[in-house]
């Protein structure tokens, strides 16, 4: 083989490479168990906010908890903590589009999209830090 055709190979196996690695960061929406099968992964989760159970956020006591339950399009409930302050009209959403991932069976989420009614709001997004240790982590 000629030097061209081999430096034209490995230009063209690189190329492969990158498009495989692109391809692979595009996220599609999950439900809480794929989310649970792979608890090193980062995750987006569509649902909706289920307003029968709980939301705890207690600002005098830690600004940057707040917890709640979301139903997935799959139907499971799970209890999501958001490491940042409420979203303002979080119960307006038509659907909530979390990013995080699964701690034992909570969903511990770094930002929030919100789908909001188009009469009232466009969509909003809200955003969190990830902490390694969460003392609320066991509630």
């Amino acid at each position: 083989m000629k030097r061209f055709q081999i430096i034209l190979l490995v230009l063209i196996a690189i190329a492969i490479g990158v498009i495989v690695s692109l391809v692979g960061d595009f996220s599609t929406y999950e439900t809480f168990a794929s989310a649970a099968r792979h608890p090193d992964k980062e995750y987006r989760v569509i649902g909706v906010l289920d307003k029968a159970l709980p939301q705890v956020y207690d600002p005098q006591k830690d600004p940057n908890y707040f917890s709640f339950y979301v139903k997935d399009k799959a139907g499971n409930i799970r209890k999501v903590v958001y490491t940042g302050s409420r979203p303002t009209d979080i119960e307006r959403s038509e659907q909530i589009v979390l990013t995080g991932h699964m701690q034992d069976s909570v969903f511990q989420c770094s930002q929030i999209l919100m789908k909001c009614p188009s009469k009232y709001k466009n969509d909003q997004v809200a955003m969190g830090q990830m902490s390694g240790s969460n003392s609320h982590s066991g509630q």
